[in-house]
């Protein structure tokens, strides 16, 4: 069984250390590198311990002989761009992500920043945490099935205050949303 713990890590810019340190209980960067190499048996409790340190699934960690892989083969620096001493396997945004429930914003009409045909993948959250998105894109639920989306800007108590992306709109202010989406990732097509 090959496993992706390696281009995981590194995808997340996390060293052996700080992966060992968040495994529960921590371990030793050694034990990681072991486990990352082959040199150690990827057994299911590491592969739990190893996936909740770095915020994936455990299955994420762990992948078939088979299947074809996208590669990181190249990297943009100041000089240019250079190829990798070695391909990785690239892991796909939502992998990376907390497996938190995803929701998914089509952009029909550019608004702001945003153009025709884009996808913003949004992380649902409790309303309660929204004191941590402020000027951060979110989408929150209205009555009747409708949405608001725009920039938090303020959060009073149970208002929620947001600043839609288009020229010359009008702050929205919800009382008690079920629930803010948070904007994690961006799709455009070239």
């Amino acid at each position: 069984m090959i496993n992706r713990i390696r281009d995981i890590r590194k995808q997340k810019g996390m060293t052996l250390a700080e992966v060992a340190a968040a495994c529960s209980p921590p371990t030793t960067a050694q034990t990681i590198g072991r486990l990352e190499t082959g040199m150690r048996n990827l057994s299911l409790v590491w592969m739990n311990r190893i996936g909740e340190a770095l915020g994936v699934d455990p299955q994420t960690l762990v992948k078939t002989e088979g299947g074809r892989q996208a590669q990181v083969i190249a990297r943009l620096t100041d000089s240019g761009a250079e190829s990798l001493s070695k391909p990785r396997d690239a892991i796909l945004p939502t992998e990376l992500l907390d497996g938190d429930a995803l929701v998914c914003l089509q952009i029909e009409t550019g608004q702001g920043e945003y153009r025709s045909g884009d996808q913003l993948w949004m992380r649902q959250v409790a309303p309660e945490d929204a004191a941590s998105l402020v000027n951060r894109d979110v989408l929150a639920p209205r009555s009747g099935g409708r949405f608001a989306f725009g920039r938090l800007i303020d959060r009073q108590g149970n208002l929620v205050g947001l600043l839609p992306p288009g020229i010359g709109q009008r702050q929205i202010v919800l009382d008690s949303p079920a629930w803010l989406a948070v904007a994690v990732m961006l799709v455009r097509r070239l």
